[in-house]
């Protein structure tokens, strides 16, 4: 089973409804490490590292939990994989 990591930079109302806190359940149901931060202007980054199965399912996740964020743009960025990452955190901001 390989790992993997990916980047996500969601846009539209992505902060003040929970996002974060929605991203980082999602994640951790899932088995995945990385992070969630708010961005000056307005976006989230997301960053997760696991299967790719566990990645593909993670936004669906969140948009399935969190009804009041609407994601209107997502960029996506393959990343390599981090050596001893534990757990999921939410950050204050980027």
């Amino acid at each position: 089973m390989s790992v993997i990591r990916r980047r996500w930079r969601f846009t539209g109302e992505v902060q003040g409804v929970g996002f974060r806190y929605y991203a980082r359940a999602a994640a951790q149901h899932l088995d995945l490490t990385g992070w969630v931060a708010n961005n000056w202007d307005g976006s989230v980054t997301l960053e997760a590292q696991g299967t790719r199965a566990a990645l593909d399912e993670l936004v669906p996740t969140i948009e399935r939990a969190n009804r009041w964020a609407r994601i209107e743009g997502v960029e996506v960025t393959d990343l390599p994989a981090k050596d001893r990452e534990y757990g999921f955190a939410v950050r204050s901001g980027e």
